[in-house]
């Protein structure tokens, strides 16, 4: 059986990394709550069970999404507090982080995350003190570390790997790419996702698949919110960060049909108690 894991990281259209100065939005300039219950609704639809990574400082201001999320059948995991990169945090800023959401999550769900995501794929080979972290916090798996150039490690593997810690074992469960001649490409969310030609999305996820491996795709609210508003940024930030004003929907629809689609969390669960 083919498996597809489809994964959101819920933040809104002004959480971009590397932005000098924290972007001051009012709240009435929100879109994350609609945009999210607008995935929700294609998932109903599509019969997606995914894992949505939370920020832990959307949780706090719309306290009712994280209980309709799991409500819904998804799984609850989270993305941080801040949205601050990993490696401008200290470790102890970072366990902080990861306690509140934590906590937050268990208390809007009655269910506390197992799983983390780090913004922008920071967390890696200068970060070895966070996977210690995590798993000493209960956390049994990880999705940050992509096999990409720039954002993360382009010789990283491609299929799920077990890191051992002192507090314990961490599953890592890298994003879907599609690999390439000289590079791998970022078909697996993102502006990738929206802006690569079909053929090449499901050549990753093929790919995947014959390797026995989940395709793990990953999506943001504001993918399907083509007319939403972008902060103004440097053109490649600009494009690296939004992409096309393109709606991810009709590619979604597609991969759905690729697979059983999961969350995160059941598949970690059947490799740790099935044999």
């Amino acid at each position: 059986m083919f498996i597809n894991c489809f994964t959101v990281d819920v933040e809104d259209w002004f959480h971009v990394c590397g932005v000098s100065g924290a972007p001051q939005v009012p709240s009435s300039q929100w879109r994350v709550y609609d945009n999210t219950l607008r995935l929700l609704d294609l998932f109903d639809e599509l019969d997606i069970h995914g894992t949505f990574f939370m920020l832990g400082s959307v949780a706090s201001a719309r306290p009712a999404l994280a209980s309709e999320i799991a409500a819904r059948g998804h799984e609850v995991a989270s993305h941080g507090y801040s949205h601050k990169l990993v490696y401008e945090l200290t470790p102890d800023q970072f366990r902080q982080e990861l306690v509140r959401t934590g906590d937050l999550i268990a208390s809007q769900t009655g269910v506390a995350p197992r799983g983390f995501r780090a913004p922008q794929w920071s967390l890696g080979g200068r970060t070895p003190w966070a996977f210690e972290i995590l798993a000493a916090e209960g956390y049994l798996y990880d999705s940050s570390c992509t096999p990409l150039p720039f954002v993360g490690d382009s010789k990283g593997s491609l299929s799920p790997y077990q890191l051992a810690t002192a507090a314990g074992n961490l599953w890592e469960i890298p994003p879907l790419v599609t690999p390439g001649r000289f590079v791998n490409l970022p078909s697996g969310g993102g502006w990738g996702l929206r802006f690569l030609p079909m053929k090449t999305i499901l050549k990753g996820v093929e790919y995947a698949h014959s390797a026995g491996n989940p395709a793990v795709i990953f999506l943001h609210p504001r993918d399907v919110d083509p007319d939403g508003p972008r902060l103004a940024l440097p053109l490649l930030k600009s494009f690296a960060a939004y992409g096309t004003r393109s709606d991810a929907t009709p590619v979604l629809r597609t991969l759905a049909r690729t697979g059983k689609c999961i969350p995160l969390g059941e598949m970690v669960d059947s490799w740790r108690f099935v044999s």
